[in-house]
């Protein structure tokens, strides 16, 4: 089954007063390079991750973070 994750981080980076990815890093206690694979849709963030950049822009996780079901299927 694939799936896909997309987010608006690089959106609500510039509507929170245009937060640079090292601002947003360091209140997520990750590395630039981790926010940046993020927002580009290269590494899917843990869920500690989600809720940590969540919180950065005070927002509910799926406020953040899109999650695109596939169209398979699990079968019973």
């Amino acid at each position: 089954m694939s799936s896909a994750l997309s987010n608006n981080i690089r959106r609500l980076r510039f509507e929170h007063g245009e937060m640079t990815q090292q601002k947003l890093a360091d209140i997520a206690g990750v590395t630039r390079q981790t926010i940046i694979a993020v927002e580009q849709g290269k590494y899917t963030p843990s869920l500690t991750l989600a809720f940590k950049i969540s919180a950065a822009f005070n927002l509910r996780v799926e406020d953040v973070f899109l999650f695109e079901p596939g169209q398979t299927q699990l079968k019973p």
